[in-house]
C-alpha cells in the first residue's frame, strides 16, 4: 500500500512539472514572437513613416537653402562684376590718356610758356579732370584752358570746369560754349582763335 501511495506522488509531481514546462516554453514563445514581428529598434516604425522626420527635413531645407544661395550669389557675382570691369575700363582710359599727354608734352616741351601755363599745371589738371570723364582727350583740356584765357574777361562764367562739365555731359565745345551765353558765330570764332594758338604753340 505504501509504494503504491509514494509511485502516485512520484507521477502526480512529474505531470505538474510537465505542466509547468509547457506552460513556460509557450510564454517564452508568444514573447519570441512579438519580438521578431515588431520594428527593430531606432527604425521608421516607431511612428515615423520612412523619407520623414529629421532626415528628410535636413534634406530639404538644404535644397531650398542651396538654391537661394546659389541665385544670390550669381546675382552679387554678376553684379560686382559689372562694378569691376567698369572700374578697370575706367582706369584703362585714365592709364592711357595720360600716357598721351606725356608724350605730346614731351613732344612739345614749348607749348604751355606760350599758352602762359606750366607742364606740370596741364598735366596734373588733366589727370585730376579725367577722374570725371576719363573719355576727355589732353586736346580737349588744353582747347578749355585756353578758351578760359580768352574769354573770362568778358564772359566770367566761361570757365576750364564749366567747359569741362559740358564735355561731360557729351556735348561738343562749340555746344558748350553757346549754353555758356555765346552764340553759335562766337562759339565758332572763340574754339578757331584757341585751335590756332594751340596750333602756333606747338612749334618748335
Amino acid at each position: 500500500m505504501t509504494n503504491r501511495v509514494e509511485t502516485l506522488s512520484i507521477f502526480v509531481f512529474a505531470c505538474l512539472i510537465l505542466t509547468g514546462l509547457q506552460i513556460a516554453a509557450s510564454a517564452q514563445g508568444r514573447g519570441t514572437g512579438r519580438g521578431q514581428g515588431g520594428p527593430p529598434a531606432g527604425g521608421p516604425g516607431r511612428g515615423q513613416p520612412p523619407m520623414t522626420g529629421v532626415d528628410r527635413g535636413i534634406s530639404t531645407s538644404s535644397d531650398m537653402s542651396n538654391g537661394r544661395a546659389d541665385v544670390g550669389r550669381g546675382r552679387a557675382s554678376d553684379s560686382s562684376n559689372g562694378r569691376s570691369d567698369m572700374g578697370l575700363e575706367r582706369a584703362r582710359l585714365q592709364r592711357e590718356n595720360s600716357h598721351r599727354a606725356d608724350e605730346e608734352l614731351n613732344d612739345h616741351p614749348h607749348m604751355p610758356a606760350r599758352l602762359q601755363t606750366t607742364a606740370n599745371s596741364l598735366r596734373n589738371g588733366y589727370q585730376s579732370a579725367l577722374l570725371t570723364n576719363p573719355n576727355l582727350n589732353f586736346g580737349q583740356y588744353v582747347a578749355a584752358t585756353r578758351l578760359e584765357t580768352n574769354l573770362r574777361a568778358t564772359n566770367p562764367n566761361i570757365t576750364r570746369g564749366a567747359i569741362l562739365a559740358g564735355l561731360a555731359d557729351g556735348k561738343s565745345i562749340g555746344q558748350t560754349l553757346q549754353s555758356l551765353g555765346l552764340n553759335e558765330q562766337q562759339a565758332k570764332d572763340a574754339k578757331r582763335r584757341a585751335e590756332r594758338e594751340i596750333k602756333e604753340a606747338k612749334r618748335r
